[in-house]
């Protein structure tokens, strides 16, 4: 005789596998799509649209044939899915990067292939319970009710304990095994009597596979590789090559973006963009304090502890984690000159009443600023913590014209709105105006003209880049209330991102 309380158990188990799922999922495609909110819709409309289906399916299958052998195949059939998404997830997303452009429709693709079928599957599950629990169809609402309401409990439970412990202490991948194996075991609990033998290989084959693929993983740590979950972030640490110098090169890849690097033979900066940072000593020759949005490996921050030996700065780095492995893997020292505040920094410029000679931008999400970070209220807050005559520095991506400068133009407008000067220096190819290339924007809370040549050849390079034509928008200023940063940068391609 089953368990009274079985059909409860098993509800609530394959509750939270969903969610768990979805939450893991974002972690999955992360390397190759990133995190925006285009991800986020892609995966939440379709697990929605395939468990709406999987509810659909179950009730009609629980009508003609309601069996435990059946539903125990059901519960069972989801892990088979789950454990082909853990294996073959790297090879579907790297195939839809080469074939797609537009982010949301490889969202949407990826979503399809690596999570629809096994959340159809798990959708099934609380209306087949439901049918096998109904004995009395006078308490058929409440007993339908109860199920549904201890699925969504389940659910919720999946939610905490994925986002709180699960992708803090394992690797997405383990993760995506250890569903399998759970559901692989309730399927058992469900009826024993299906499948025994394939079930069981099924669970040895995913433990085998568990300890395999960590032993692969260590192979590639061994050549420098490391794949790294965060509380917020998908983090890959590779060694390759610059592809400017061909010099050896650590790089920290952050999600969907290529954010730090160092050579392995040098302090120099690697990548182009950051050198453009240097011109603040330009437009700002006594620089005592400064602030950096964002730190990832802390590139710029070291250099500047080098460059200005006199001078502090504050970095606002919203991952500790990230924090821990620029110490670990890119040579980050402590430094009495250079001061940490881990958290969100808007949140950082609303509440900090420290002033500042300099504030230099570098925060990435998915290919664009953080809409908290893009809007007037952002930009009139790092206004107010700069020193008169103080300049704001913040690296974008973007063209200067075309449809892909839509982002660049409504940054040009919200910081011109806030600042008396703007100016922009394209980094890679400033000849090119429709090159999707690092686009660096220095606004000056000073009124007074500056000059755009200098004496030091670092620099006077650096000025030769300013932007001279005429660059005008008839985008709104972006808004705390509206700022549609993803949709102005739908059109980018694949240019990497990079710090």
């Amino acid at each position: 005789m089953k368990n009274p309380y079985l059909l409860e158990f098993i509800v609530f188990t394959c509750g939270a596998v969903v969610m768990i799922l979805e939450l893991v999922g974002s972690r999955i495609v992360a390397p190759f799509i990133g995190t925006s909110i285009f991800v986020w819709t892609s995966l939440i409309g379709v697990i929605l649209g395939s468990l709406s289906l999987g509810y659909w399916w179950g009730g009609k299958l629980a009508d003609k044939k309601p069996s435990w052998r059946l539903f125990s195949l059901i519960i069972f059939t989801p892990a088979v899915f789950i454990s082909a998404t853990a294996f073959s997830n790297l090879l579907v997303l790297q195939v839809l990067q080469s074939l797609f452009t537009d982010i949301r429709i490889e969202a949407i693709i990826a979503a399809l292939i690596l999570f629809a079928p096994a959340s159809i599957l798990l959708g099934m599950v609380s209306p087949y319970a439901a049918r096998l629990k109904l004995t009395d169809m006078t308490t058929a609402g409440s007993t339908v009710g109860s199920l549904y309401a201890i699925s969504t409990i389940g659910s919720i439970t999946g939610t905490f304990l994925a986002g709180f412990f699960l992708i803090s202490f394992l690797g997405s991948t383990t993760i995506l095994y250890a569903l399998a194996f759970t559901l692989v075991i309730v399927s058992l609990l469900a009826s024993i009597h299906v499948l025994t033998s394939m079930r069981i290989g099924f669970m040895v084959f995913i433990l085998f596979y568990i300890v395999y693929s960590h032993s692969v993983m260590s192979v590639f740590a061994a050549d420098g590789f490391k794949d790294i979950d965060t509380n917020y972030n998908r983090v890959w640490i590779i060694n390759t090559l610059d592809p400017y110098t061909n010099k050896p090169i650590k790089l920290l890849r952050i999600n969907d973006e290529s954010s730090s690097a160092v050579y392995v033979n040098s302090d120099d900066l690697v990548f182009p963009y950051t050198k453009f940072y240097h011109l603040a000593q330009h437009f700002k020759p006594e620089i005592n304090h400064a602030l950096m949005i964002g730190g990832a490996a802390y590139s710029y921050p070291k250099e500047f502890l080098k460059r200005y030996p006199n001078s502090r700065i504050d970095v606002v780095e919203i991952d500790p984690q990230l924090t821990e492995i620029a110490k670990q893997e890119f040579n980050l020292q402590d430094n009495p000159r250079l001061t940490v505040y881990h958290e969100d920094a808007r949140v950082f410029l609303n509440k900090t009443d420290k002033k500042y000679d300099v504030i230099y931008g570098d925060a990435f999400k998915s290919r664009v600023t953080p809409f908290q970070l893009a809007t007037k209220e952002a930009v009139a807050r790092m206004f107010d913590v700069l020193h008169e005559n103080g300049v704001a520095i913040v690296n974008f991506i973007g063209t200067l014209e075309g449809d892909k400068s839509r982002f660049i133009q409504a940054e040009y407008a919200t910081y011109s709105s806030v600042f008396p000067q703007v100016y922009l220096f394209p980094v890679q190819d400033p000849d090119n105006p429709h090159f999707n290339q690092n686009i660096v924007l220095i606004a000056l809370k000073s009124q007074t003209i500056p000059a755009f040549t200098s004496s030091n050849e670092e620099l006077n390079n650096c000025l030769s880049h300013l932007w001279r034509n005429d660059f005008t928008t008839n985008l709104p200023v972006l808004t705390d209330n509206f700022a549609p940063i993803e949709h102005y940068a739908a059109d980018f391609s694949t240019y990497t991102v990079t710090k």
